[in-house]
């Protein structure tokens, strides 16, 4: 299979504030992963009412993440579409707004990321075994220097980067045997004093 562009979008502190609210969050992730969908679609997926999921659906718009599938529905009806396969943020430069909206951001994903693997978790049980052998639950501590450590998750990224490139877009029909496979990466210097539960 060749290799496709995969897209990236990089907001302003405005836009990731927008972004950190939870229920938008996930519309963007079904938008991303399952492809365009309508309001009323997301509200039943997500138990909202149609008035709710436009609005977030337009403040999505509004700051660049999604835009209107003009191919399809109308006018009553419309259909809306991720721009972007991936979002960037917080870069190690990041100051004032831009780290507050990072960390904001970054705390909104870290809630979304431990429902997911919960999820995963449940439903390990009703893998079949190719599936099951392709999960993994670990977590590796290791002594490196902040050059190494970032050396290290480069050379992750850019692997993560290829097998995306190499694999079939998502939001749309996949090949046969094909399903969204998802691999989420949490990397830290250890936090001494964090590791332990609030004493009394």
């Amino acid at each position: 299979m060749s290799s496709r562009p995969v897209s990236r979008i990089n907001p302003d502190p405005t836009a990731l504030k927008a972004l950190a609210h939870p229920v938008r969050l996930r519309m963007l992730g079904l938008l991303r992963v399952e492809g365009a969908a309508t309001a009323s679609s997301l509200a039943a997926r997500l138990a909202l009412n149609s008035g709710a999921t436009s609005y977030h659906l337009r403040q999505l718009a509004l700051h660049g993440f999604i835009e209107e599938d003009e191919g399809r529905g109308n006018r009553r009806d419309r259909w809306w579409r991720a721009r972007h396969d991936m979002t960037s943020f917080l870069t190690e430069h990041a100051e004032g707004d831009a780290l507050d909206a990072g960390l904001a951001f970054q705390q909104a994903a870290l809630n979304a990321h431990m429902q997911q693997m919960q999820a995963a978790h449940d439903g390990y049980g009703d893998l079949p075994p190719a599936w099951r052998k392709a999960c993994n639950v670990s977590d590796h501590t290791i002594a490196m220097t902040a050059e190494g450590a970032a050396d290290l998750i480069a050379r992750i990224g850019a692997l993560m980067a290829d097998a995306m490139a190499a694999a079939p877009p998502l939001g749309q029909p996949l090949p046969p045997s094909y399903r969204p496979f998802s691999i989420i990466l949490n990397a830290a210097p250890l936090m001494e004093g964090r590791t332990e539960p609030d004493q009394p």
